[in-house]
């Protein structure tokens, strides 16, 4: 029987690796091997190719697995030839050619719109580039509702922002055209627009549970639920 694939877990944007924290803990405790690479967040081509050859250079089977703007991520680089599926946390799955703006603007403006800032950084080519974050009060409740106080204040002050050259660049590729699909949609997501989750997902015909009461940050306030559905992954590739 073929070997269970490595676990990678992809964050998204205005986040890092400690957002799958809890998640994590769970799948290590279960025996799982899994791996949590750092995203730039400085574009979809380059954030893509970086997770593409992340999981190229684990040689065996890989399962990605992202979140948020992770998903736009791992819809890119699950192209790699021994990613054999994909599960998405809240996340999107665009097309072929299409963008975030282009996805997010067919459905209303979630709470996200009117809370984030916008701060320049330097391109290397000494040109300003812009950040995108969200603000530090409406963190807590726009992207870690549910989520402990405390933990959700930590996230903020570290949150990794996301570039503006990611929201219009087109996906070069759409793995889920190929490779086997799972989608959790967060019901009472604040920053997707939740019908955006279940659009991309029906669109690309994933195996999707929705999840009621799920904030975004779904990983940290229902962890198991996140887990359920990676483990159910895991299995069905693995043969």
């Amino acid at each position: 029987m073929p070997a269970l694939p490595t676990i990678v877990l992809v964050h998204g944007a205005f986040a890092d690796g400690a957002s799958w924290s809890p998640v994590t803990r769970l799948l290590l405790d279960a025996g799982y091997d899994v791996r949590v690479p750092p995203v730039p967040n400085r574009s979809l081509s380059g954030d893509a190719e970086y997770i593409k050859r992340f999981a190229t250079q684990l040689g065996g089977p890989v399962l990605l697995v992202g979140h948020s703007y992770g998903g736009a991520v791992i819809t890119v680089a699950g192209t790699a030839d021994n990613v054999v599926g994909l599960v998405y946390v809240a996340g999107y799955a665009l097309d072929e050619g299409e963008s975030l703006g282009q996805l997010q603007g067919g459905f209303p403006d979630s709470d996200l719109a009117a809370n984030l800032v916008y701060e320049p950084y330097s391109l290397p080519d000494g040109s300003d580039g812009t950040d995108v974050s969200v603000k530090l009060d409406a963190f807590p409740a726009v992207f870690a509702a549910g989520v402990d106080p405390k933990i959700a204040e930590v996230l903020a002050v570290s949150q990794r922002p996301l570039s503006a050259i990611a929201f219009g660049e087109g996906a070069s590729a759409a793995a889920w055209k190929t490779k086997p699909g799972w989608g959790i949609v967060s019901a009472d997501d604040h920053t997707i627009n939740p019908d955006v989750e279940r659009f991309g997902y029906q669109r690309a015909g994933v195996k999707a549970i929705e999840v009621a009461g799920a904030p975004h940050l779904i990983m940290h306030q229902n962890p198991q639920a996140v887990v359920d559905v990676i483990v159910e992954a895991a299995a069905e590739v693995g043969g």
